[in-house]
């Protein structure tokens, strides 16, 4: 057994050896990272890509599998971080894009698409009454915002810590220096009693809540019911509007998470897997709120976008809600991803290994200790690097992971996928499970 005093260190050594095979494995990768640094800061164009020694650099992609410039091929569950629902090559979604683009792109005016588009949205996510197409998940965030200030005549916007909106509306400890300068208000996520307190105590200059169902980038931690309850009940008493970010969660089941919750906010954000892969984000909510952007009112609101409503993310979105990630199909994929991180927490408990596995249906993160996570504070930097080492293990072993140690996962993924990775997570525990329990008691005596 080892000691505590030697736990960190021998983690420490553990990551390290990982990393020296790592990189003795894939000299191309290494090589094309080289040379990216002659045109990008540090050969990246997308830091949460980042992870050392250096990125694979992937060349291919089919399915729910990837291979990587040296030939390694890997069961992907990065799942570009949720986006990649619908995986590499869904002959439907390629077939829709070829087709939008034999039409002629750029067009200059609205497309056979994109209303069609709008309304299986509509169908999907009752609240969002109207809609608009924006570029992404955080342009869609940064849109609600602006729009929620609009409407209420306010400028405060209450947020939660440890969350993510888009890369300049980030909220770890410490602060984003990257963040646009919003007048935003901090509370603890699933801390009802402060919630309560910072909407009331702002009632007069709040023009929002913006929340995540599932705290995602502070490490996949769901929300409570009660949590949400509280931010509707006490949102309506203040004028405020409760904006849900479902840029991710929106592909927990047929209605996302506030189908879920049976919660009705005034906004909802979508971004992620919506264009079918390719680049698209969506706001929309009440139509009294929306209705603000209407060009035939006096005074409306102009939101511009080049590309709002490009062919191919329009034909590929609406392909994909409609004949891929159908309602029932999307309820299916919910339960069977939630069975997964279910089937990973009952190998580690078997184990006795302190382990936990937060989240909710197709997505989920790989924590240290066994106890309940519900706020970002509960996430300890040995936590997160508990996580780095599985990364390096499972991508020695052939399975992707997001750095940090999330999982997601894709539409085409088979029982062989999943029981890989099961089995590689059954190796992982018989390797490391006494590192693992020592670090778990020096992470609850810090």
């Amino acid at each position: 057994m080892l000691s505590l005093a030697n736990a960190t260190d021998e983690l420490n050594h553990a990551i390290a050896r990982l990393r020296y095979e790592f990189a003795a494995r894939n000299p191309l990768s290494e090589r094309s990272a080289r040379e990216a640094q002659k045109a990008l800061p540090g050969g990246s164009t997308r830091s949460v890509l980042f992870y050392e020694p250096f990125p694979l650099t992937i060349s291919s992609g089919r399915g729910a599998e990837v291979t990587d410039v040296d030939g390694h091929t890997y069961f992907d569950f990065v799942g570009e971080f949720s986006a990649g629902l619908y995986g590499h090559s869904e002959p439907v979604i390629r077939q829709a894009v070829v087709e939008a683009l034999d039409g002629g792109i750029v067009l200059a005016g609205p497309n056979v698409y994109e209303a069609k588009f709008a309304e299986a949205i509509k169908a999907r996510f009752p609240s969002m009454e109207l809609l608009r197409f924006c570029n992404s998940g955080t342009e869609a965030n940064i849109l609600a915002l602006v729009t929620a200030q609009h409407f209420t005549r306010r400028r405060k916007i209450l947020v939660f810590d440890g969350a993510y909106h888009g890369g300049v509306l980030v909220f770890p400890s410490g602060g984003n220096p990257l963040n646009l300068p919003f007048d935003f208000i901090i509370s603890p996520y699933n801390d009802v009693v402060a919630a309560a307190r910072r909407i009331r105590e702002n009632k007069n200059d709040l023009a929002a809540v913006l929340v995540e169902p599932i705290l995602g980038a502070g490490g996949n931690l769901p929300g409570t019911n009660d949590f949400f309850s509280t931010l509707r009940r006490e949102t309506e008493a203040a004028g405020a509007l409760l904006i849900f970010d479902e840029v991710k969660t929106s592909r927990c089941g047929s209605g996302g998470m506030q189908g879920l919750f049976g919660i009705k906010p005034d906004l909802t954000t979508l971004g992620k897997y919506l264009g079918g892969g390719l680049p698209t984000g969506a706001f929309g909510g009440r139509a009294d709120i929306m209705d603000h952007f209407n060009p035939h009112r006096a005074g409306s609101l102009r939101h511009a976008g080049t590309f709002n409503n490009n062919v191919c993310s329009m034909a590929a979105g609406l392909a994909g809600l409609t004949k891929v990630f159908t309602p029932a199909r999307a309820d299916a994929f919910h339960k069977e991803g939630e069975q997964m991180r279910v089937d990973f927490q009952t190998i580690a408990d078997a184990k006795a290994v302190p382990l936990s596995f937060t989240g909710l249906g197709s997505f989920f993160t790989l924590h240290l200790g066994g106890k309940l996570l519900e706020k970002a504070a509960d996430v300890t930097p040995l936590s997160r690097q508990v996580g780095l080492l599985f990364h390096m293990f499972g991508m020695l072993n052939g399975i992707a992971i997001a750095g940090r140690g999330d999982f997601y996962q894709s539409l085409p993924m088979t029982s062989e996928h999943r029981d890989r990775a099961k089995s590689v997570l059954t190796s992982f525990i018989s390797e490391y499970g006494d590192l693992i329990r020592a670090l778990a008691e020096q992470n609850a005596r810090a």
